[in-house]
């Protein structure tokens, strides 16, 4: 099958912004993943894009990928030329998101009877069914919803009928997040000359204000008087105005928070860790929830979006509410103080996304509903 993926910006340049965020999005994660998954598989994928700089090639080969970026301001015909002439054996359609310009692939489709697939992996891009682009986004063949939330806002808001809707989560390789153990978090906190038997909580995302920051900075200065030789680790990218206010908050806390920035390979602080928190504001199926997961590290979240799919309370973890530093802390404490439970909750959480959230069972089932009419 040859599938071309559509999806609004694909980052390319500079890795981060000025204010220090990445520059690349989950939804940009997620489709480059999809289409190398997809071509491991058999298939062929053309991804689609806007060309936001003059330095970006118009094509290319990216690892597999056909990699296409249309001009502005016509790309509506750039896409009707190419799927005419230069992609004129695509088979179906998969669009990440609501781009603008995908109308015209879905018009397209309709017009030569190929299969449309829309995936959408936020509540924010849940489009209702006015104007006349949301009106042609609501004719595509398939839709596909990372989470039961998103599923509900198809029907409710776009109109969708509920049997042209899989929930399918995005996925990730639980290959690389093996699940850790008591001897290998040890390990890792020896290396990283810390005390093995220290309490290391981990936040692993974009440090920015939907991510809740400010809640973890008042649920830490909580958790540091009750246990005041336990530590914080915060990995990942972010503003950099808010990545000062944590490493300020860390001396005013004896040096108890450690501020570790973007990694490529966060591997070892899943692994080192024996708590994960993500007070997050909005969500749909946050990855790094799914990594940690897939980790074994219980985890103790909002009470938002894809949480609900994969925390059951008491279970794998605890959800609360997502402004509720005190909630947030209690429940850390009940896992900080319990061995047995953090063990066993781990190992639950870790079971959990490799039976449901693991390339092998998501990408076939997406291939699936991509290539059905």
């Amino acid at each position: 099958m040859n599938i071309c993926l559509l999806i609004k910006d694909f980052a390319v340049g500079k890795k981060f912004l000025p204010d220090g965020r990445p520059t690349k999005s989950g939804a940009e994660i997620h489709g480059e993943n999809h289409a190398l998954q997809l071509i491991k598989l058999g298939h062929r994928v053309t991804l689609m894009t806007k060309k936001r700089f003059f330095f970006t090639a118009a094509r290319e080969d990216l690892n597999g990928i056909d990699l296409v970026r249309l001009h502005p301001p016509l790309r509506w015909l750039e896409i009707f030329l190419r799927l005419l002439t230069t992609h004129r054996d695509i088979d179906a359609f998969y669009i990440i998101g609501t781009p603008k310009f995908s109308v015209w692939a879905i018009l397209f489709a309709r017009l030569f009877n190929k299969p449309v697939t829309l995936a959408l992996t936020g509540k924010a891009e849940i489009f209702s069914a006015d104007g006349w682009r949301n009106k042609i986004l609501a004719t595509c063949t398939h839709y596909v919803a990372t989470t039961k939330e998103i599923r509900d806002g198809f029907i409710e808001r776009g109109g969708i009928a509920p049997e042209k809707i899989s929930i399918l989560p995005h996925g990730i390789d639980t290959n690389k997040y093996p699940q850790s153990n008591k001897s290998r978090r040890r390990e890792l906190k020896i290396s990283h000359g810390i005390n093995p038997d220290c309490k290391v909580l981990l936040f692993c995302a974009r440090v920015v204000k939907d991510k809740g920051v400010d809640t973890l900075q008042d649920v830490w200065r909580l958790l540091h008087k009750k246990f005041p030789g336990a530590l914080l680790y915060v990995v990942g990218g972010g503003l950099n105005h808010l990545l000062d206010e944590l490493r300020t908050l860390s001396t005013e806390l004896d040096d108890s928070i450690k501020v570790i920035g973007e990694v490529d390979e966060p591997q070892e602080f899943y692994q080192m860790a024996d708590v994960y928190i993500f007070p997050s504001r909005h969500e749909g199926l946050p990855t790094s929830l799914l990594e940690a997961m897939a980790s074994g590290l219980p985890a103790v979240t909002s009470d938002i979006g894809g949480c609900e799919d994969v925390i059951a309370n008491d279970v794998n973890g605890y959800r609360v509410y997502s402004e509720d530093a005190a909630a947030f802390a209690e429940k850390i404490s009940l896992l900080f103080e319990d061995d047995e439970r953090r063990k066993i909750f781990g190992e639950r959480a870790a079971k959990l996304i490799r039976e449901t959230c693991d390339f092998k069972i998501v990408i076939p089932k997406l291939a699936e509903i991509i290539a059905a009419r």
